[in-house]
């Protein structure tokens, strides 16, 4: 090991010293702990133990549990908008979509992802991750009905398998 990487982690451990002062164990019934320093996306801040409040995951996600599934993701077409193969989404079936709203789509029979926009008209489409239009099976009595909103998605960021 280099000089140079001792060091840098010999520093990374005294900066580091205060998460020892978190909770080892928190209680899942009384929420997660909510730490009231948010996490610099960039440079390294000052970090803080500081609970804010204790978040239940189920209340701060799920609006309507009565009407509220979880779909696995399967394909990386939506990758470009942050969706990846394996993704949990938390999809709302009483919520009303709006015009740029993530939604599951039934379409003769097939679930699949779609984007809500407008047409030339105004008028309210369905759009593939592509951007084209979502059309109707090719059988006549085939819908094309939006199933419920996606209101999270839920990405792992480390290696694994991608079942729970």
């Amino acid at each position: 090991m280099g000089a140079a990487l001792a060091e840098s982690l010999s520093c990374t451990a005294l900066h580091l010293a205060w998460l020892a002062d978190l909770e080892t164990a928190p209680n899942p019934a009384e929420g997660w702990p909510l730490l009231a320093t948010p996490v610099s996306a960039g440079l390294l801040a000052p970090g803080d133990t500081t609970v804010e409040r204790h978040l239940s995951l189920d209340d701060h996600l799920i609006r309507h549990p009565e009407a509220t599934y979880l779909m696995r993701v399967q394909g990386n077409e939506l990758q470009e908008q942050g969706i990846q193969d394996g993704d949990l989404l938390i999809v709302d079936r009483s919520a009303a979509p709006s015009t740029g709203s993530l939604v599951v789509a039934v379409n003769a029979g097939h679930f699949g992802l779609a984007r809500v926009g407008r047409d030339a008209h105004g008028q309210r489409v369905l759009h593939t991750a592509q951007n084209a239009p979502l059309e109707p099976g090719p059988d006549p009595a085939a819908t094309l009905t939006v199933w419920g909103v996606v209101r999270w998605a839920i990405h792992r960021l480390w290696p694994g398998r991608l079942s729970s």
